[in-house]
């Protein structure tokens, strides 16, 4: 049956998709609004605001929320992101619209009570604190933050001490009041859900949401690179090296997904036989690509010893390199089956399912088909691998490194690599 799609008359678009041989239903309500869209004095609120969620409406309260979906062996959660913000639930068929009623009521009617806004405040400092004691999150914090220096895309979800600290009750509301309106929603369902009787469960709680919003639109990204170390007394360094990667409605942004699994998506992939395998340099070693609707961005994470830490960059930069000049045919076809699995296995999740229709609709305005996903991937070819690669990796890097890291080179030296000046060539023969 695929997608179905319809739209309220305040603008929230509902849609959903029936999956077979399945007894329950996820479902969710997604907004195009997420740490991007912060105000400076308000970094960190989007992250508050899945915390306060369920902590009490006009109607219900903390308890009583938890408890009405778990008597019917439900789940419900929220998510933030850098540019989206999700309230979701998980329930059997039939208290589907027990979930909506939920949902709509904690969009709708949240109190924000001050004692448990500075409960979840302290909660919050808590899990500030635990990221800074994270290495391997510390890291790819500040890879962020320097690859878009001063943007609010390159800024921590969770927000600081001092602005999590400082929010009231009433600056909630007014950010909801600001950000969240139905033009930039949408429910979706997947699962045992039929279309018509969803809809009407939507439009009955959440038809007269307010059609339109004030919303601080994110600033446009800058892509900007540059170099971040912390020297810290550790077993391990934790290393991020990343570029420039690609938007999502651009040309090269399956290519740029494709491209990572081959260099760092597996065992079999070019880093890990390389780094790990046959020279032994670290222990954990893959690539990354991460898609925004307006840039991205493409890196590998490495964790190493002290004593392979001089070595590690240039091995990492030259396989980079070397996709520029050569990628096998069998290269590409095993990492576009294995993203072509990974889609298709994620498609069989109701709630994975609901969170890439969701996304779609959000980014595209519609549902993207799996046909037309797999014939953006089969257009795939070597040649425009190798031509991405050698504009992607080219470009003024970003490095961040955590940990033991007195022995790694320095930025101008990754920089001669980057350009494959001979001096750095002969200085990191490898």
């Amino acid at each position: 049956m695929g997608v179905e799609v319809s739209r309220l008359s305040n603008g929230l678009t509902v849609a959903t998709e029936t999956l077979p041989n399945i007894e329950s239903v996820a479902l969710g309500v997604w907004i195009k609004s997420g740490a991007r869209n912060e105000r400076d004095e308000e970094h960190g609120m989007a992250h508050l605001l899945e915390h306060m969620a369920f902590k009490g409406t006009r109607r219900r309260s903390a308890f009583e929320i938890a408890s009405e979906i778990e008597n019917v062996g439900g789940e419900i959660n929220a998510a933030t992101s850098v540019e989206t913000t999700s309230y979701f639930a998980r329930v059997l068929a039939a208290d589907m619209p027990l979930a909506v009623d939920i949902l709509a009521d904690i969009l709708q009617e949240s109190e924000f009570d001050p004692d448990e806004l500075e409960r979840e405040q302290h909660v919050i400092l808590q899990e500030i604190g635990a990221a800074h004691d994270t290495p391997d999150d510390v890291v790819f914090d500040h890879f962020t933050e320097t690859a878009f220096r001063h943007q609010t895309l390159g800024r921590s979800i969770l927000g600081t001490p001092e602005t999590v600290r400082s929010f009231t009750s009433t600056q909630l509301h007014d950010y909801i009041g600001r950000q969240y309106g139905a033009e930039r929603m949408v429910v979706v369902a997947a699962g045992a859900v039929e279309h018509d009787a969803f809809v009407r469960e939507v439009e009955k709680r959440l038809g007269g949401f307010r059609s339109r919003a004030d919303a601080t639109m994110p600033q446009y990204a800058q892509y900007v690179g540059g170099d971040f170390r912390e020297n810290r007394d550790l077993m391990d360094a934790q290393i991020v090296l990343g570029f420039e990667g690609r938007a999502y409605h651009v040309r090269d942004f399956y290519a740029s997904q494709v491209l990572s699994m081959i260099l760092g998506g597996g065992m079999s992939s070019r880093l890990f036989q390389e780094v790990r395998e046959k020279r032994g340099l670290c222990y954990s070693v893959y690539a990354f690509h991460w898609g925004f609707s307006d840039t991205g961005i493409f890196g590998v994470h490495a964790a190493t010893g002290h004593a392979s830490l001089g070595e590690l960059l240039p091995v990492i930069m030259t396989e980079l390199q070397k996709c520029g000049d050569s990628i096998g045919q069998d290269e590409l076809d095993r990492a576009r089956a294995q993203y072509r699995a990974g889609l298709i296995m994620s498609a069989e999740s109701p709630a994975s399912r609901a969170s890439q229709i969701a996304r779609q609709l959000l980014l595209f305005g519609r549902p993207v088909t799996k046909e037309e996903l797999m014939t953006r991937l089969d257009a795939l070819t070597v040649a425009r691998l190798t031509d991405l690669s050698g504009r992607l990796f080219s470009t003024r890097p970003t490095l961040t490194a955590v940990g033991p890291v007195g022995t790694l080179a320095p930025y101008e030296e990754l920089l001669d690599l980057v350009s494959g000046s001979q001096a750095a060539t002969r200085k990191f023969a490898v």
